[in-house]
């Protein structure tokens, strides 16, 4: 019996044994909205041979209506009980990877996208790992005023709220994901009222991003259980820090960590500099995906730690990728952390694309830039372009012009998904465009 036989029983078994009464398949469309279908315990079997079959075109960029059918196959590793469901009713549930009726894999899938690109670092002898730091907002609600959304407090970075309703939604939310079977490293209040963060274990690439999808889910019902609204939006709050999704990451080949090197300068690698590198030179490439809102360059010009140029250096929170201090004798744990990345964006398709540039510049040869030592704010507009600190794209439309001249998103994406995502997004950049604001009224109505 195969490893994956042996998985489907032990699926099969714990649905029996624990009384689950509906499976929930799970998959993302091309924007990174988790999809849902549920389905009886009778039908697991019959979705393992043969998967579930839906309509692909009714969901966003994900077939062409002519080429619709799709079929939803659960992966049995993810299979995991949910526990806000209780006792009553147990339920389920699997990540599915997307197929066409003929059993080739759906090019839209974003799971795909991702599997695909770290099928080529795994030719190249890499394993891809991640660990990402996931900041959300906690509002009293989604309903908001003249003043925009209300937080559920005022605290601030660290602090330590007794009785509040971050401690307690930290508490819960970490016990439900642990009961997930996902790792929590770290949580605590961020540096905005009712901004909150939560650090999830490195593993590899394709776990970490079903793990996000995962903590997304437990986030939002979890405040909704507790009377309040979790949102990821990149900056829901104008004078207040955005959320990012800092993650760290690194190669490894088998057992050994290919970004450390003994005696290097931070302990990094040849491969770990021309992976930096790689980043770097098609940073303005992947914008428009790791950062794909409209609201999500208000977060990477708002200030507050937010990265808003193409820079790396050690231990400097103003780069765009830091090397963080290393710890002495313990080289499996050299790593660097790309700051850009939002909490919106989705996880499978920015891991494929922060991996493809990484490895081409390893394949490429590409050299890395002097760092930057100081903080990169701070600098007048003249220094940084004279120290060469090319910025990040200040707007969603100047993301879309670089990623649609890009070749290693095209390929990394395919053609549909390549596609789909300059179409969706200029649709939005053109009804932001095309509104007037209230900032515009306010300035402009009586004077003009």
């Amino acid at each position: 019996m195969s490893g994956m036989d042996k998985q489907r029983d032990f699926v099969l078994r714990t649905i029996e044994e624990r009384g689950v009464k509906f499976v929930r398949l799970w998959f993302t469309d091309v924007i990174g909205t988790l999809k849902s279908v549920a389905i009886a315990p009778a039908e697991v079997e019959g979705a393992f041979a043969e998967g579930i079959g839906f309509d692909g075109s009714a969901i966003e960029g994900l077939t062409r209506t002519f080429e619709a059918d799709l079929l939803a196959q659960p992966d049995p590793t993810t299979f995991q009980i949910l526990p806000w469901r209780g006792e009553i009713d147990p339920t389920a549930r699997m990540f599915c990877d997307l197929t066409t009726p003929d059993g080739r894999p759906a090019v839209a899938d974003p799971r795909h996208v991702l599997k695909r690109t770290l099928a080529k670092a795994a030719d190249a002898g890499f394993t891809f790992y991640t660990h990402p730091e996931i900041e959300f907002y906690l509002l009293k609600s989604s309903q908001f005023g003249p003043e925009g959304p209300v937080p559920v407090d005022s605290a601030g970075y660290f602090d330590n709220v007794p009785g509040g309703t971050a401690h307690d939604f930290r508490r819960r939310s970490v016990r439900m994901l642990e009961d997930l079977g996902i790792s929590v490293e770290y949580s605590h209040h961020e540096g905005g009222p009712g901004q909150n963060e939560i650090d999830l274990r490195y593993a590899d690439a394709l776990t970490t991003a079903d793990n996000i999808m995962t903590f997304r889910t437990v986030v939002k019902e979890v405040a909704i259980e507790q009377g309040v609204y979790a949102t990821f939006m990149p900056k829901p709050l104008s004078n207040h820090p955005g959320s990012g999704m800092h993650t760290h990451m690194s190669l490894f080949e088998g057992d050994m960590n290919a970004f450390y090197e003994e005696g290097a300068k931070y302990q990094l690698s040849r491969t770990g500099r021309q992976f930096i590198a790689g980043l770097l030179r098609h940073a303005n490439e992947i914008a428009a995906v790791t950062n794909q809102f409209v609201n999500s360059y208000k977060r990477l010009w708002g200030g507050d730690e937010a990265p808003s140029f193409v820079t790396w250096g050690h231990a400097n929170r103003s780069a765009l990728i830091r090397v963080p201090m290393y710890k002495p004798n313990k080289g499996q744990s050299t790593r660097i952390e790309y700051r850009a990345l939002d909490s919106a964006a989705n996880p499978y398709l920015a891991y494929a694309l922060m991996l493809a540039a990484g490895l081409k510049g390893i394949e490429e040869g590409y050299e890395l830039p002097p760092e930057a030592e100081d903080n990169v704010w701070s600098l007048s507009d003249a220094e940084r372009r004279a120290l060469g600190y090319a910025p990040l794209p200040p707007s969603l439309d100047h993301a879309l012009e670089r990623m649609e001249e890009s070749e290693l998103v095209a390929e990394t994406l395919g053609e549909q998904v390549f596609t789909y995502v300059l179409l969706n997004k200029r649709k939005e950049w053109e009804a932001y465009r095309g509104q007037v604001t209230p900032f515009e009224l306010k300035s402009n109505l009586e004077l003009l």
